[in-house]
């Protein structure tokens, strides 16, 4: 019996292994389509020159400044959310959960918001790592704020979170939405576009600046992945093995909102990826945390460079916000899931 059990999982990690390097070769194709892809046309042989340092100053203009960039926040981006999302759902035992519709989404935007419209006349005037900065104080106050309310008895009630976290999502919502006609045409501008999903932090200095947050945040989800696992089968199973519940939803909601507002503070807010990845990750990885946040992470990156490279080829040579293709994907999607939920 131990030997057929042991042969099981050792199928099961074959299995996960090969989805896991299915999911890396979609992301590589990705990201190569995305810098094939623009307005200004580079074959793929002069991408695959310019990445071996023999194309022309013009097209490494285009590659490294441009698009490069951009690429690699799409998929920080995408990580980030989905990860966040994943770690939403484990604490609230809700699969409808993700940052926006908790409200995280929603803090990381009003603190950007209220920075741009008291503190700079001109947004490109701000420096650089203050914005990633303010969105992550936002994400984490309104996590504070949701948790607060959620509190009942004595300990958190994760079916209040959800119903709390959208409440608390509508007002701010509202308040951001005050805050604009305190701004200026350009920062009006600039904030519509941002509330939409755009990324627009795309040079290199935003990309080491979210690198270090998510590069930290995310391997410490996925090293909490057991605790996660816990938490899944119930308080009282978990407390019995020693967990304590409240304090590891405290921490986990922190490392997921700290995600959630780096994810806005450079690419404003995209909803639905924190919800599609983690549930795509558990049918195709499985449903343990240890291997379903990595191959969430890496979903939610296909996804958001995808939805971001067809926003910029549709209609060029205008764009369309990342968030739009990204809702449009998803909304369908997030209403299948709530019909399949109600059966």
């Amino acid at each position: 019996m131990r030997k057929s059990a042991s042969l099981s999982l050792a199928g099961n990690n074959r299995t996960a292994a090969g989805v896991f390097t299915v999911l890396l070769l979609i992301l590589c194709a990705a990201m190569l389509i995305s810098l094939n892809s623009g307005l200004i046309r580079l074959s793929p042989l002069e991408v695959a020159k310019t990445l071996f340092g023999f194309g022309s100053s013009d097209s490494s203009i285009v590659l490294y400044h441009l698009r490069l960039p951009r690429i690699l926040i799409a998929a920080l981006v995408g990580a980030a959310f989905a990860v966040s999302g994943s770690l939403m759902q484990g604490i609230s035992q809700n699969s409808l959960a993700d940052p926006g519709i908790l409200g995280i989404n929603a803090g990381a935007g009003l603190a950007v918001v209220l920075y741009i419209a008291f503190f700079y006349r001109k947004i490109q005037h701000a420096p650089v790592f203050m914005l990633p900065m303010v969105a992550l104080i936002g994400a984490i106050a309104a996590a504070i704020l949701v948790f607060a309310l959620s509190y009942r008895h004595g300990k958190i009630v994760p079916v209040r979170l959800a119903l709390v976290g959208i409440a608390t999502g509508s007002g701010i919502s509202a308040c951001m939405l005050f805050l604009t006609y305190r701004m200026n045409a350009y920062n009006y501008d600039f904030v519509k576009i941002w509330m939409s999903g755009s990324v627009w932090g795309s040079n290199w200095t935003y990309v080491w600046v979210s690198l270090v947050w998510i590069g930290v945040l995310v391997p410490y989800a996925i090293y909490k992945s057991n605790r996660l696992n816990l938490l899944e089968l119930g308080e009282e199973l978990a407390i019995g093995a020693g967990v304590s519940v409240q304090r590891e939803r405290i921490v986990l909601m922190a490392v997921a909102a700290g995600l959630a507002g780096t994810a806005v503070a450079v690419a404003g807010s995209i909803g639905f990826v924190g919800l599609i990845a983690p549930h795509l990750a558990r049918r195709t990885v499985s449903l343990n945390y240890k291997m379903s946040l990595p191959a969430s992470a890496i979903i939610g990156a296909i996804l958001v460079v995808l939805s971001d490279t067809l926003g910029r080829v549709i209609v060029q040579p205008t764009e369309i916000p990342v968030g739009i293709i990204v809702a449009a994907l998803g909304g369908p999607y997030f209403l299948y899931l709530l019909a399949r939920k109600q059966k």
